[in-house]
């Protein structure tokens, strides 16, 4: 794959999150008017879209969520037992830490990347993997953090209330319902199928300029040295890990070239918005958000390049 085409795939996401950033920064779209975008995309148009994608005729997608999941949850596991061993971290400090090094901007970056890249069959993989990932990687971050917290608690009440975080959200939703839809053969009405592609289709762009906007408001400077190693964690040691469980669960060239980029996906929002909502590293989750953002340009750059180069 030559640089031009390769710039026509990757240079269009990043300036989006560069017109978004800008536009933070110069005060062009307030605070709110940033949440407003953001929960659109959240709550509406991001469904939208894995739904009518995930209800279109496809195959496969499920050996791409195992690789990815099983890496995931080894790194999480090495970086959470890292943290409280070498760091003297907290039961809740090393959740936040562990969550941040395998917890990938799937919606905002993920969505768009895959589907600019990849294209329609690109689709099943990432859907299967935007499911599992939100319900297995936020769910261990919760329940860890809610035990380290609340030692004294009933694991009924946690777990609960894990499970309850996890219904409510739109996305995993919305893969769920795709998935019922196609098991079952239920048809969607060309009227609502046009809807929902019109919907969807303001997902990406919208997405990636509220992420551009998220990261104005976050300092880049905090707790460099764990930043760091957050950031080689992200983008190196776990793509890495996931393309060798690929090559060992014999995915198929689509599967392993999403799971391998869903993989090197920098560090999500929802990781930093985790951290807030509990006090716990937050400043630590954003400076890796900012890291992982601006570095990921070169490590997904050269990725696509390279799945895309293998591909028919």
């Amino acid at each position: 794959m030559n640089v031009a085409a390769l710039l026509e795939v990757v240079l269009p996401v990043f300036v989006m999150v560069a017109l978004g950033y800008g536009a933070a920064k110069r005060k062009l779209v307030g605070d709110e008017g940033l949440k407003a975008m953001a929960l659109f995309v959240f709550a509406l148009a991001a469904p939208a879209l894995l739904f009518s994608g995930g209800t279109r005729p496809h195959e496969g997608g499920g050996g791409a969520a195992l690789a990815l999941l099983t890496g995931s949850v080894l790194v999480f596991a090495a970086a959470a037992a890292g943290a409280r061993r070498l760091g003297g971290f907290s039961l809740p400090e090393a959740s936040m830490f562990a969550l941040a090094c395998v917890f990938g901007n799937s919606v905002m970056m993920g969505i768009p990347i895959i589907v600019a890249a990849y294209g329609p069959p690109g689709v099943p993989p990432m859907l299967a993997i935007l499911g599992f990932q939100t319900m297995v990687l936020l769910g261990m971050a919760t329940v860890l953090t809610e035990v380290g917290l609340n030692a004294a608690a009933p694991w009924r009440r946690v777990l609960l209330s894990t499970l309850r975080g996890i219904g409510r959200n739109p996305v995993v939703l919305s893969v769920i319902a795709a998935f019922v839809f196609t098991a079952f053969g239920l048809p969607v009405p060309g009227v609502v199928r046009r809807t929902l592609d019109l919907l969807g289709s303001a997902a990406p762009p919208l997405a990636l300029f509220c992420l551009g906007g998220s990261l104005a408001g976050i300092a880049a400077a905090a707790a460099w040295r764990e930043t760091l190693a957050i950031a080689a964690v992200k983008l190196l040691v776990l793509p890495a890990l996931v393309f060798l469980l690929s090559l060992a669960f014999g995915l198929t060239p689509i599967e392993q070239a999403v799971a391998v980029t869903m993989a090197a996906l920098p560090t999500g929002a929802n990781a930093f918005i985790l951290a807030r909502r509990y006090a716990t590293g937050a400043d630590r989750s954003g400076s890796a958000v900012v890291l992982t953002t601006s570095i990921s340009v070169l490590t997904l750059s050269a990725l696509i390049a390279q799945f895309r180069a293998g591909l028919p």
